[in-house]
Formats: structure tokens, C-alpha cells, sequence
């Protein structure tokens, strides 16, 4: 699967996968957004997935974008608390 977003900082791509992989309560990367299309019930596959509707790609990039984003304020709102 290729990649087609860019990190502005490259390092944090391993950093960035755990977060993913811990959001959508799996051990790999690779297979959590089929986790995350599995718990609200889109038919995700590896491959070609055209066949979906915006709705339900949104259902499964919305939901696990939005939890990584909710978790990154979480990790900050910790770290400024500590300071």
C-alpha cells in the first residue's frame, strides 16, 4: 500500500503508526483503519475498495483520524501539565 501523506517531520512516522495502531486497539499499523471499518460495519478490504461510498470511507477515516487527534491533545494537554 502506498503511502500518499507526508509527515512534515519523516521521523515521527513509527511514532505516528503506534498512535494509529494504539487508537484502534490493534498491534499493527497496517491493519488498523480494517479494524476500525470492521467496528462500524464497512465492508473494507485490502485492494481496490471503489465500490464504497464517501459515506462509509468517511465513516472509517473520520473515526480513526479524529481519535488520533483527540488522543495528540490528550499527550499534550499531559506534557503542559507536568511543566
Amino acid at each position: 500500500m502506498t503511502r500518499r501523506n507526508k509527515l512534515l517531520v519523516p521521523e515521527a512516522r513509527q511514532a505516528v503508526d503506534q498512535l494509529k495502531a494504539n487508537v484502534a486497539n490493534t498491534k499493527d499499523p497496517a491493519n488498523a483503519k480494517f479494524e476500525m471499518a470492521n467496528e462500524v460495519g464497512v465492508p473494507l478490504t485490502k485492494g481496490n475498495n471503489g465500490n464504497l461510498t464517501s459515506k462509509e470511507a468517511g465513516k472509517v477515516g473520520g473515526r480513526l483520524g479524529g481519535n488520533m487527534v483527540r488522543e495528540m491533545v490528550k499527550l499534550a494537554e499531559e506534557k503542559l501539565k507536568k511543566q
